[in-house]
């Protein structure tokens, strides 16, 4: 997966880190100092750059890494471990299927779920979306727009209702018609976070209780051109709800892309999918082999 990046994060961190690397004449502390400061730059935490730099100092001196070649390959081998989840990467193949989608206004939630309804639909399976964030103006209207380009009805209420109302109809409309995956969007901003939160843990009570026979997926939507505020929204999102899943948003030239890695280690959480534009079809799933290897092939691009 190339992840349409071109010369974005892959080609400017490698690039950084080749200037390290390539540009010392011994791999020693100070060349690790130097790139402890260009994975921090690339919005990899503090804790996490740490750990990267420590497990390549203990590689340097067991493995007698001595060719710059080598250390680029174990700095790869490194961060796809962090990155790397497993089973828990996929997202659930079973139906029915209930997935709740959080996160902060302006994240890219909207789009990124009518780009999973897409992703169902081209798979064969029915969708239908909940209208669940009935306190943005607008949120529901925007949502059934997006819901007719994939095709698929939206359960909405008017502006102000109760969410978990919706989500209770939506359960309901499911269940009766047999549609294999709900799609529940979310309020991303109430008048304090404790709100906020308190509402995402009674929706998420709704669906257990009403829709027991379902799979559950809990999505956090995250903007990947927020750097380090991501790593706050991580804390707290998951903090109210059982996360499963990241879906990094806005991956294109601008973004750091080093905020995969550090959610992936800071909070075990790993990153499902990737969302490269505005298109329907601009939805990708995370594959941590080539996210980790294109941090170093030409152009940016994993081969």
């Amino acid at each position: 997966m190339a992840f349409g990046m071109e010369r974005g994060f892959f080609g400017r961190l490698q690039e950084k880190i080749e200037s390290v690397i390539f540009m010392r004449p011994e791999l020693d502390e100070d060349m690790l100092e130097r790139l402890e400061e260009v994975l921090i730059g690339a919005d990899i935490g503090m804790d996490t750059t740490m750990r990267i730099v420590s497990e390549l100092r203990a590689a340097v001196k067991k493995d007698r890494l001595a060719q710059p070649e080598q250390v680029k390959g174990r700095i790869a081998a490194i961060v796809e471990s962090m990155v790397d989840k497993g089973e828990r990467q996929l997202l659930s193949s079973e139906t029915p299927l209930a997935i709740l989608m959080i996160g902060v206004n302006g994240g890219g939630k909207t789009t990124t779920i009518a780009k999973l309804a897409h992703l169902f639909r081209q798979q064969g399976r029915t969708v239908l979306l909940a209208a669940a964030d009935t306190f943005r103006a607008a949120a529901g209207e925007q949502l059934e727009a997006w819901g007719g380009r994939a095709g698929v009805n939206v359960v909405r209420h008017q502006e102000g209702a109760d969410p978990s109302a919706v989500i209770y109809d939506a359960i309901q409309s499911a269940i009766a018609k047999g549609t294999d995956v709900l799609i529940c969007d979310t309020a991303g901003r109430l008048q304090t976070k404790r709100n906020l939160m308190a509402e995402l843990e009674k929706m998420g009570r709704v669906i257990s209780r009403e829709y027991p026979q379902a799979a559950r997926e809990t999505l956090l939507v995250i903007d990947a051109t927020t750097g380090k505020n991501a790593v706050s929204q991580a804390r707290e999102f998951s903090g109210a709800a059982d996360v499963s899943g990241i879906v990094l948003t806005k991956m294109d030239g601008t973004a750091k892309g080093g905020i995969a890695i550090t959610i992936s280690d800071e909070f075990d959480i790993p990153v499902k999918f990737i969302g490269l534009g505005e298109k329907i079809g601009d939805l990708e799933a995370f594959d941590p082999k080539a996210f980790a290897a294109g941090i170093f092939a030409e152009g940016g691009e994993a081969r």
